[in-house]
């Protein structure tokens, strides 16, 4: 028998509300817009999305932030707030019948995200505070941590530590992209099988993989027409989900409209890359 070209690792399932990540049968779908605009904009995207993923067979997580506190600018739109937050997350769980999630940034807020959402997402600049972490997995939800932009991904495995250390809840890593330089990042997509290899699910998050730190001087430019092609790449590798940000006219996002995914073109992405990743995962059977 040929030796595999990627460590097989034994992964340790994640589950997140009626959803299991890291079991090889159904990709996961972690998306929404980058940032809480309003109820009827969440409610129009997760449901959208959520009908897609449907029809393609994928089980889906809606995202999007109360805040975006490590906005370029501070006179860059942040969110509605913590509070105001939660009450339009709580109502497209419940409306829309998906689980949700949302970053955390403090370990105060960790308590009271975690009463409403079924993933708490820690943001890749925080990947490595231990109170954060701490606070997150005390609440018992699963965490999706994001790597790093500084970081190697083989130092993810302390990060796993912490986690575990003080939870139950399962934790998964995300690869969003390294600093390469100033105002860009790129993908060492042998940072997923390294990663994997430490025995947790996955996770590519293809459009904040595309961003220009800075790019637009006060704010973050990207180039969305690189999503695509880096989550076919990553479903090659071998992945347990994909993160995307989209919205109905990114243009007239607050955050990350460069980089994020038309809604009217988002089933066709999926589609694609899917197919990509079911292939990879028959390989692998």
């Amino acid at each position: 028998m040929a030796t595999p070209l990627l460590p097989r690792a034994t992964v340790h399932p994640v589950r997140i509300g009626h959803h299991v990540c890291g079991d090889s049968h159904r990709l996961l779908l972690i998306a929404g817009p980058c940032v809480i605009e309003s109820l009827d904009g969440c409610l129009q995207i997760a449901e959208a999305v959520s009908d897609i993923c449907d029809r393609q067979g994928v089980n889906y997580v809606f995202k999007a932030s109360f805040d975006k506190a490590n906005r370029t600018s501070g006179g860059s739109f942040r969110g509605p707030g913590i509070s105001d937050g939660l009450e339009v997350l709580a109502k497209v769980r419940s409306k829309i019948g998906c689980p949700v999630t949302t970053d955390v940034h403090l370990p105060e807020q960790a308590v009271p995200v975690a009463e409403v959402c079924d993933l708490l997402q820690i943001p890749a600049f925080l990947a490595r505070q231990t109170d954060l972490l701490i606070a997150c997995a005390e609440t018992g939800k699963p965490l999706n941590v994001k790597k790093g932009q500084f970081m190697a991904p083989g130092d993810m495995n302390y990060v796993v530590e912490k986690v575990k250390a003080a939870g139950n809840g399962g934790v998964m890593l995300c690869e969003r992209g390294t600093f390469f330089g100033y105002g860009r990042l790129v993908n060492d997509m042998s940072g997923l099988p390294v990663m994997r290899a430490i025995g947790v699910p996955v996770i590519f998050d293809a459009t904040h993989s595309v961003q220009q730190p800075g790019g637009l001087g006060g704010s973050t430019g990207g180039n969305r027409e690189l999503v695509e092609p880096l989550a076919r790449a990553a479903a090659a590798v071998g992945i347990d989900g994909v993160f995307f940000e989209t919205h109905p006219n990114p243009e007239l996002s607050p955050s990350d409209g460069p980089n994020m995914v038309p809604l009217d073109q988002f089933e066709k992405v999926l589609e694609r890359v899917l197919a990509i990743w079911r292939t990879v995962k028959a390989w692998d059977a």
